[in-house]
């Protein structure tokens, strides 16, 4: 049996089993139960289907009346303690009062339907646009080509026949009040370097750090080696620097090197 012959919902629920024995060291069926609110015997169900899954089952423990991680624990996906915090939160006080609020970064729907209307068709669509630099122009006609991701906000990365040049939108900040006329690409639009540029940063712990500081900032980001290798376009290295921090006073890396190569079709991000 592995995980692709459970459904969904019996699927996340053993996920979650292996994430209680990987982050608490053990697991019992009253977890199960007060998570996703089943019967003993469905939670009872669900253990037995992740012992036949395990490469390397937890053993009963009686005296604790529960599953305790084998010493070569196997995780059934690779661990995130980002991502599996809930496992550790206080499940009395629920999990969104032990996690810091994210900022709710809200865009018009009827704008984003436009947008994404003109990059599926491949035509120009006209915008008034703010910018937090310039403030707000007269109109500026746009070629949107993707929507990007850095984590937290939605861009919108369209060629700006205004400066000439591939840029990043928010749009959040184009005015509903535009008249998104349309209109076709008389020429092919060029090649976007950027976005087709590979950037390979090596980050290191920052100048400053004494020996024991350094060594638990490269042990905190995983680092393997001297230097810790993040990948991503070239296009959106700015936002990979502006997450992580670096360059900023309190930050605890910093850059070592970046190289830059061809971003073949196809590719995966590497890090």
């Amino acid at each position: 049996m592995t995980l692709d012959d459970l459904n969904e919902a019996q699927s996340q629920r053993v996920i979650f089993l292996d994430r209680c024995l990987i982050w608490r060291g053990s697991a019992k069926r009253r977890d199960l139960m007060e998570r996703f609110k089943i019967s003993s015997a469905q939670a009872a169900l669900d253990f037995r289907a992740y012992l036949q899954i395990a490469a390397v089952p937890p053993e009963y423990d009686p005296v604790r009346k529960a599953y305790v991680a084998s010493a070569g624990h196997r995780p059934l996906l690779s661990p995130n303690l980002t991502s599996d915090f809930e496992v550790l939160a206080d499940a009395q006080e629920g999990l969104s009062s032990a996690v810091v609020p994210a900022p709710n970064r809200w865009a018009e729907p009827s704008i984003i339907v436009k947008l994404y209307e003109a990059m599926k068709a491949g035509r120009a669509i006209h915008i008034c646009y703010t910018s937090m630099t310039t403030g707000a122009d007269a109109g500026q006609w746009l070629a949107p080509v993707r929507f990007t991701s850095d984590g937290e906000n939605v861009h919108l990365r369209a060629f700006s026949f205004k400066h000439q040049s591939y840029r990043d939108y928010l749009p959040v900040r184009v005015d509903e009040r535009s008249s998104f006329e349309t209109r076709a690409l008389v020429d092919p639009l060029p090649v976007d370097v950027d976005w087709h540029t590979r950037a390979v940063i090596w980050l290191r712990p920052k100048a400053g750090l004494s020996e024991e500081q350094a060594a638990v900032v490269q042990k905190e980001y995983g680092f393997t080696g001297e230097a810790l290798k993040v990948t991503t376009r070239k296009a959106l290295e700015f936002y990979l620097l502006r997450r992580w921090r670096i360059g900023e006073e309190n930050s605890r890396l910093e850059i070592h090197e970046i190289e830059y190569e061809a971003w073949e079709s196809g590719d995966d991000v590497e890090s």
